[in-house]
């Protein structure tokens, strides 16, 4: 599939200033650029998707882990600890 990008004069200089002295062509580091910025929206997409997934659910079902035992699991693995995994608990009636 060929692709034209129009790009705004400023943004052309702008890439030819950061590969000038590269071994690194406009064209590999738009590449580049393109391919970062796509990874990073599909992994915000999962996360949002699975988000989204975990709030139906809690809503579903009335089950929800409470911030602070989630809390004081992270801080005991950070801090090189076993920790039992947080339990779901019941926040609604």
């Amino acid at each position: 599939m060929a692709v034209t990008l129009k790009l705004p004069p400023e943004l052309k200089d702008r890439v030819a200033s950061v590969v000038k002295g590269t071994d690194k062509t406009a064209h590999a580091f738009m590449v580049q650029a393109i391919e970062q910025q796509t990874t990073l929206a599909e992994k915000r997409k999962a996360f949002v998707d699975a988000a989204l997934k975990a709030r139906r659910h809690a809503l579903r079902t009335g089950m929800a882990y409470t911030l602070e035992d989630v809390k004081a699991y992270y801080a005991a693995r950070a801090a090189g600890r076993k920790a039992r995994r947080p339990r779901l608990k019941r926040w609604r009636a």
